[in-house]
């Protein structure tokens, strides 16, 4: 017998109806296709044992999503708020805050992850053919997207009970300080590895209420065919060729390196999709040197060459590190040393500190312009002319041209640095030195941050590269210095 029309029609609802169903079940019940993002985030939000005074006893306060691209994590804390919203906090008024670094970027990548969701459990969707949505509802309960980049000085999106920090790298320290001080039941961050350095792995994961998973596409069940395509074609190296670590590859057995690397992969080299940063953040959610960075190869060396030098110095003061440098040039090559990063403040700290580490007097110090500052204890302070009052032969660095023109006139040389005890700090800036993005488009500027030793090794380059009366640089061997 033949269904009506209106007899099609329900058994579509009813089928419909069955898949949410079927869904909804799936928000606390799992299998081997539940993503472990999710499961991860369940079991740290359901952790929690709160004591008649509201404080959290035992379980975590927060968690930590790291890894690769298309391994579920957005999905998951997006099926998150559907499971607090219509399951744990079901009849109950709650507030979701979601933050990114721009609003602008919700539209770009999370406006259809929410139309797609709300679609799948038959829930009100305002993101169908939306250009703007600041906020929404969930039953009872209300979700509100919020940008970084407009919440200075208005309240930091104000209190809510769960907040979600996502592309967490981006997001600056103080708006997270701030939003999770007037969060009141539990907060979750995801982001991809891009940095080797940041505020979230120093201050942050190490926490013991901060719960923590790492993972890859690999682990989501539901990645596409399609987007599996994309991710392996950025492979640079042969399947199989290399074993992948905690937070590096390793290739016979030691860190892959310039001297130490794994055979290419045919295909994907030949393509010309090899992406090793690609591959190594995206593809198998390794902390790497952030896209972009500006200087991507540094030579290691063991002592400086026997050759003439002069000194360059990036004042800092307070927080800021003092980055004072031994230099060297030739047509080819920078060389330079670090041999201060740490704050100080004064002159007499500074040429304490430049006579006990052994800097001759009568070798040019080429120093960062912006050198006077306001000390708490010595009022106005003018730090070249101290310092050559004090007999060193200091002078102020010339910036007749832009930092951009003297950063790609470095980069048209190989550069060396000796490693000494300094050396991760130098590898720290490296890796995290690079030019802004806006809106995800690189621009060909960098940014005002790790770049405290590229200055003074910049002021350096400068003063080889113009007309500055230099004092009679000496070598090393001349100064009855062994390295």
């Amino acid at each position: 017998m033949e269904l009506t029309d209106n007899e099609i029609l329900e058994l579509e609802r009813l089928l419909v109806e069955q898949e949410i169903d079927l869904l909804k079940e799936g928000l606390t019940v799992f299998n081997n296709k539940t993503n472990p993002n999710y499961i991860h985030l369940y079991d740290s939000i359901n952790s929690q044992i709160i004591d008649k005074e509201g404080d959290l006893i035992e379980g975590y306060s927060g968690s930590i999503m790291e890894g690769s691209s298309r391994s579920g994590k957005t999905w998951s804390w997006i099926f998150i708020i559907v499971y607090l919203t219509t399951i744990k906090h079901k009849n109950e008024s709650i507030k979701i805050n979601v933050y990114r670094e721009h609003f602008a970027d919700f539209k770009k990548t999370l406006f259809d992850d929410f139309k797609r969701v709300l679609d799948l459990f038959g829930l009100p969707n305002k993101f169908h053919n939306a250009e703007r949505v600041e906020s929404f509802k969930i039953d009872e309960s209300t979700v509100h997207l919020l940008g970084c980049d407009k919440l200075k000085g208005s309240g930091h999106g104000s209190g809510c009970d769960y907040a979600v920090f996502n592309e967490m790298m981006f997001i600056d320290k103080k708006t997270y300080l701030q939003a999770v001080k007037r969060c009141r039941k539990f907060w979750i961050g995801d982001y991809n590895p891009s940095f080797t350095d940041h505020w979230v792995f120093n201050s942050v994961i190490t926490r013991p209420d901060v719960s923590f998973i790492q993972t890859t596409f690999k682990d989501n069940p539901f990645v596409s065919a399609k987007e599996k395509i994309e991710i392996l074609a950025t492979e640079p190296y042969l399947p199989g060729s290399y074993e992948v670590t905690e937070d590096s590859i390793l290739y016979k057995g030691k860190p892959v390196t310039d001297k130490n690397q794994p055979p290419p992969h045919p295909t994907n080299i030949e393509n010309g999709t090899a992406d090793e940063f690609e591959w190594l953040v995206y593809g198998l959610g390794l902390r790497g040197a952030m896209k972009g960075v500006i200087f991507k190869q540094l030579n290691w060396i063991d002592e400086f060459p026997d050759i003439a030098y002069t000194y360059a110095n990036d004042f800092g003061f307070t927080s800021d590190p003092n980055a004072l440098v031994r230099y060297a040039e030739d047509e080819k090559n920078i060389w330079f040393e670090l041999l201060s990063y740490t704050p100080i403040e004064t002159v007499d700290e500074l040429d304490e500190y430049m006579t006990t580490i052994g800097v001759e007097k009568d070798t040019l110090i080429t120093c960062d312009s912006s050198d006077k500052h306001t000390s708490e204890n010595k009022g106005t302070v003018e730090m070249v002319k101290g310092l050559k009052n004090k007999g060193w032969k200091a002078k102020k660095v010339k910036k007749k041209r832009s930092v951009m023109y003297w950063i790609l006139s470095m980069k048209k040389k190989k550069i060396h640095c000796v490693k000494n005890r300094f050396w991760k700090d130098v590898k720290t800036e490296r890796e995290n030195y690079r030019f802004k993005e806006v809106q995800g488009i690189q621009i060909n500027q960098p940014i005002d941050k790790y770049n405290h030793i590229w200055d003074a090794v910049r002021y350096g380059h400068i003063a080889h590269n113009t007309q500055v009366e230099l004092p009679e640089p000496k070598s090393l061997s001349e100064m009855g210095i062994n390295y």
